[in-house]
């Protein structure tokens, strides 16, 4: 939704994923981060239940914040390779903001380094262990674990690691930025979507070569760049994807129902073709194949999920009425390309076979989720799983390949699980808490786990120790 100071009615077709509904709030400082868990005090799940935090259920867990709220960013890949497991990590993050005026706003390209397990993982578990056999033997021979111990529990509250490091760039943006995209080819290059109704084309790539050298956080952080390319909507919007198969081909949707494909040219500008037109109101999401360099999805409010060749601009080649309200966010599967995933304003998640999506029948529809669906993102290493996030101040991790096993359950229950109520989907997996105002999700496509969030309250980095 739109900032409702701003004096301006808003636009049907947000659902979740637009501006913070009580206006953007300064936060303290340029940027902070740090290894405490999530607050989760007063978070009620679906079932009624209310939710506490365990350090031993993420292998790792950091939070940070820039000064003003982001509710749209990328994860950057990295020269680092992968998969990599081993800790500490290093994440590199590109980040828009929302900020009270338009000229304060600004890109924000980010390196998190020494992101270590902190009281979270496998060694927690180990010390949690420690201390009830130490509390047995205490109660035996009636001696206390006062001293020495104490303090040093108390001084390595980051489990004996190095502190997370926020090495920061800004690039300053007039205007709010609604969302914010990395090019997977050359991941310098950044598209921005603005509430002025333009996209812009930046290369960050010399910013992040320096950010990949920095050893200390830099204490200057204001960096000037020239936008390689831009082009103005008639209105502003949020759709745009960059092509995985057809490197630097871009496409954006906007809020008055057009789609417009971005062809790259020679000297780093790109050609914007005719808009695409078939919906019937605002485009809120575009995913390209992963396969097929011609082809790409789109969903609306007007409650539908079409599917495009470039080469035919007048009609969609598929046209599915997906849900019963608008169509928020949708994503394509790169490990499993003939399936697609799908997240409605009224909190549900449908699974779509492409084989057989002309006849409008979904394999799976989710209902847990209580309030508008505003990000959705199938796993990069495990083509069964996905994360869905939700105005609800919920994300949740989904497994299709699961089954109910009524027997296990019981089994399991005594020692360490809650029996699951009856209508929890056997596929939920995991559901992270706490954050307010939930916005964006993306799995870190190097470190296999690895989930980045964004909201109204700041950034979360983390890994469940059950993925």
């Amino acid at each position: 939704m739109r900032d409702p100071r701003k004096g301006k009615p808003p636009p049907r077709g947000r659902g979740g994923k637009g501006k913070s509904p009580g206006g953007a709030k300064k936060k303290t400082g340029a940027g902070s981060m740090d290894t405490d868990g999530p607050s989760t005090s007063g978070v009620a799940h679906p079932t009624d239940e209310e939710l506490d935090y365990d350090p031993t259920a993420y292998d790792c867990f950091h939070r940070l914040q820039l000064d003003w709220p982001s509710l749209s960013f990328d994860i950057v890949k990295d020269d680092l390779g992968g998969p990599r497991a081993a800790f500490p990590h290093t994440v590199f993050l590109v980040a828009g903001t929302q900020a009270e005026s338009a000229k304060q706003n600004y890109v924000a390209f980010m390196k998190l380094a020494k992101l270590g397990q902190g009281r979270h993982g496998k060694k927690t578990k180990k010390t949690k262990e420690k201390e009830e056999e130490s509390s047995s033997s205490d109660s035996e021979d009636g001696s206390s674990s006062n001293g020495d111990d104490e303090e040093e529990m108390m001084v390595d509250d980051n489990g004996g690691e190095e502190p997370p490091k926020m090495h920061l760039r800004k690039v300053p943006f007039a205007g709010s930025i609604n969302r914010v995209r990395s090019c997977p080819q050359q991941p310098g290059i950044v598209a921005v979507w603005a509430e002025t109704g333009q996209v812009k084309i930046l290369d960050g790539s010399s910013i992040l070569r320096d950010l990949a050298a920095e050893e200390d956080p830099a204490p200057k952080t204001k960096v000037d760049l020239k936008p390689l390319h831009s082009h103005s909507h008639s209105m502003e919007g949020y759709a745009m994807d960059w092509s995985p198969v057809k490197a630097l081909r871009f496409a954006s949707g906007d809020c008055s129902k057009k789609i417009h494909v971005w062809e790259p040219q020679e000297g780093g500008k790109w050609q914007v073709g005719g808009a695409f037109q078939g919906h019937e109101a605002s485009v809120e999401d575009i995913q390209w194949s992963p396969t097929e360099e011609t082809v790409f999805a789109s969903c609306s409010v007007d409650k539908t999920i079409r599917v495009w060749d470039i080469r035919e601009k007048s009609k969609p080649m598929i046209t599915v009425q997906a849900h019963d309200t608008d169509v928020n966010v949708m994503s394509w599967n790169r490990s499993v390309t003939c399936m697609l995933a799908s997240g409605a304003d009224d909190g549900t998640i449908c699974i779509w076979d492409l084989r057989s999506f002309a006849q409008g029948a979904y394999v799976s529809r989710f209902d847990f989720h209580k309030a508008p669906v505003t990000g959705i993102e199938w796993c990069p290493y495990e083509g069964s799983m996905l994360a869905s996030s939700s105005a609800d101040n919920q994300l949740a991790v989904w497994d299709l390949a699961l089954e109910r096993d009524p027997e296990e359950e019981t089994a399991l229950a005594p020692k360490e699980n809650a029996v699951a109520p009856e209508d929890l989907p056997a596929q939920l997996l995991f559901v992270h808490a706490g954050q307010k105002d939930l916005k964006e999700l993306h799995w870190h496509s190097q470190i296999p786990g690895l989930i980045c969030t964004t909201a109204g309250d700041g950034f979360n980095v983390f890994k469940a120790s059950n993925m």
